[in-house]
């Protein structure tokens, strides 16, 4: 393991907690009460990284992944040690991950503008880096249905500039939704999103909640799927954000609420908490923007949010959806 020293982060064996009360959980909904433990306070787990991003946790091995796009790096942070080690350097500009249903790490790749499969033993398969012959834009998050299709979204974020690993190349496809299928087959499924973004599934895995960074406000939808889960049949707008609000990356509980990486200034930075209805219900303060999150623990009750340069953690009265 490189040292933290070397890596230009900074973690603890000790808890980090944050300063109460600037950012205690508050609560906008109090039948939402007992999901905000009265004794858990934020905890600020690593410091660091230029632009977190895309984590995802790996109970088997009590560790947490999650990318630091500008400075082109995977890290990895430890439950039972505490500390932070790059798991990959360079990552071709890694943002979104998540796990396939076989465990196996899935990643999204702005510089090299695909998405891959990190096998068991180590070695980089690529999924999907092309449609109609033509490259993607820069995939940007990523989510494994029930049947083990890969669903990702395309914005052109990652070609905007070197800062996300790219700035040389123009995009060749409009923006959109895919769903890569278990025999390979890559489906666009949308391109009338602006700047498709974060994404996740309800707990019944009939509707998938797609963030659109594009329009302005950000805008959150519920997309319902077809009979064979493999189109959007309808779609409609659930949440639309105050303006100068920003949504990025969002996760389900088991009740089917919303968790979403929130920023826009000091009073909206960290995740805000919506019902399946789209009703505010929590609003988790952090000092930074968040980017985005994942349930995880060993009872997926400890909510892991990566910030702009932080990592930070709470324990929380509800499970993650898995």
């Amino acid at each position: 393991m490189i040292p933290s020293f070397a890596l230009g982060i900074s973690d603890a064996q000790e808890p980090v907690y944050l300063p109460r009360p600037d950012y205690d959980p508050v609560c906008l909904d109090p039948s939402f009460a007992s999901c905000l433990l009265a004794h858990s306070e934020v905890e600020c787990l690593a410091r660091g990284t230029e632009w977190g991003e895309g984590p995802v946790w790996f109970g088997d091995g009590r560790y947490l992944l999650w990318s630091d796009i500008p400075n082109d790096r995977i890290l990895r942070w430890s439950e039972e040690t505490r500390r932070t080690s790059v798991f990959r350097a360079p990552s071709r500009h890694a943002n979104g991950n998540t796990r396939d249903r076989g465990g196996r790490l899935i990643t999204c790749e702005h510089e090299s503008r695909q998405v891959t499969r990190t096998e068991y033993d180590g070695t980089i398969t690529i999924l999907a880096s092309r449609f109609d012959g033509k490259r993607l834009n820069s995939p940007n998050d990523v989510v494994v249905a029930r049947d083990g299709a890969i669903w990702f979204t395309d914005p052109d974020y990652g070609l905007l500039s070197a800062y996300e690993g790219g700035g040389t190349e123009a995009g060749e496809l409009p923006t959109g939704l895919y769903r890569l299928d278990t025999d390979g087959r890559l489906q666009q499924v949308d391109t009338e999103f602006i700047n498709p973004n974060g994404l996740c599934f309800s707990p019944a895995g009939d509707i998938l909640y797609v963030i659109d960074s594009g329009s302005l406000p950000n805008t959150i939808w519920a997309c319902e799927l077809d009979a064979g889960r493999t189109r959007i049949a309808a779609r409609h707008l659930l949440i639309e954000p105050a303006p100068n609000a920003r949504a990025d990356g969002l996760r389900c509980d088991m009740d089917g609420n919303l968790w979403c990486g929130w920023g826009g200034g000091p009073d909206l930075n960290g995740v805000m908490v919506f019902g399946p209805s789209g009703r505010p219900r929590a609003h988790i303060p952090l000092p930074e923007r968040c980017a985005n999150l994942c349930f995880g623990g060993r009872r997926r009750n400890r909510l892991f949010m990566a910030a702009s340069h932080g990592l930070y953690a709470l324990y929380v009265g509800i499970q993650g959806h898995l």
